[in-house]
């Protein structure tokens, strides 16, 4: 065996040497709670720790001229090395993004009452995050094209000659760059956020998720509502959570006009107070429409949020309907047909028995 592929196998080992020791320092430094490294660290710098030891060795075997020879090879490695170094560091710059976000989010609880605060930072730097790691990959996507020799030709060629394909093109592109944008926009001006109640498309649910180019609702009964971003910016809808999570709910009766509803309002504080549900903010029943049969009372509450708001809602509903059921039952709707017993007698005609 020669010197210089024993002195290759020794560096070789070195570096194998190195590669576990800072993976067991990593793991080391993920487990202690008070170091702002998160716990599973090792695990996701493995891969581009590796390739980047990987471009140690290959540059260690290009100083060695002696074991490549042929132009054509060093020209390859050098390539090879070069493209690696791209991606290690690239690796490296998206895992750090992502680090600081999720250290930065930490001081944030989402799952709290009075959440605005945290949900307005989670939603801007979920999508700030994939917005730089965008940009990130694509700059350096960019370097790695011009290691390559010959690349401005191509690309001189492609615009000389594409012609009505840029064309068609850039109008295809046009509607991804505009969804990109308003993810963009929607982090700075933030109509919705992360956790906020909406109805679009006529349906109720949670923003669960916000991406770059689309958003995902939590519909209620499990469904998931995935629009694109652009949705948001070029349509109405209800955000119910906009500037607090607090909101009002209502419950509509229909009744006989003869119902006290100085009653109804007491059973209604009885049933409010009863209950957690309620948040002690707003009680009241008002008369909001007459029909020729019935009237119709509008009962509203508030709550907290908009799931206790549903729940109060029904309990509401449900007792309100009991109450009168049981103690004015003729108060229910009801349709009134008045029959005159004696009508005068009509022209021409005689009570008298014929014969």
């Amino acid at each position: 065996m020669g010197d210089t592929t024993r002195n290759i196998l020794l560096f070789l080992a070195a570096l194998i040497v190195l590669y576990f020791l800072l993976h067991f320092v990593l793991k080391r430094l993920g487990k202690d709670p008070s170091n702002i490294l998160p716990h599973n660290i090792a695990s996701r710098l493995k891969i581009p720790i590796i390739i980047l030891f990987l471009v140690v060795a290959i540059q260690a075997i290009l100083i060695r001229r002696e074991i490549i020879t042929n132009e054509g090879q060093v020209d390859f490695f050098q390539q090879l090395r070069s493209i690696l170094l791209i991606l290690s560091l690239t690796w490296f710059i998206v895992v750090a993004i992502r680090v600081a976000k999720n250290q930065f989010l930490k001081q944030f609880d989402v799952t709290t009452q009075n959440n605005l605060r945290a949900r307005k930072f989670y939603t801007q730097f979920n999508i700030i995050e994939r917005i730089s790691i965008f940009v990130v990959v694509l700059f350096a996507l960019g370097i790695a094209l011009l290691t390559f020799d010959g690349v401005e030709e191509i690309g001189v060629s492609i615009l000389t000659s594409a012609g009505i394909a840029g064309i068609i093109l850039g109008l295809s592109a046009q509607k991804v760059f505009g969804t990109i944008f308003a993810g963009i926009q929607i982090a700075i001006a933030q109509p919705i956020r992360i956790d906020d109640v909406v109805i679009v498309e006529g349906e109720w649910g949670k923003i669960e998720e916000i991406k770059l180019t689309y958003v995902v609702v939590k519909i209620w009964d499990k469904r998931r509502l995935v629009l694109p971003t652009t949705y948001f910016i070029e349509k109405p809808f209800q955000n119910w959570t906009r500037n607090s999570s607090d909101i009002l709910g209502t419950v509509f009766i229909y009744t006989d006009f003869d119902l006290p509803i100085d009653k109804l309002r007491e059973e209604l504080t009885r049933l409010l107070n009863a209950t957690e549900l309620w948040d002690r903010e707003v009680n009241v029943i008002q008369v909001t429409d007459l029909t020729e049969n019935t009237m119709e009372l509008r009962a509203l509450m508030s709550a907290k949020d908009a799931p206790t708001a549903w729940d109060l809602r029904v309990y509401a509903r449900e007792n309100l309907l009991k109450f009168i059921q049981e103690n004015y039952p003729d108060s229910l709707p009801r349709t009134r047909i008045n029959i005159k017993e004696d009508l005068p007698p009509q022209e021409g005609s005689s009570n008298e028995p014929q014969t």
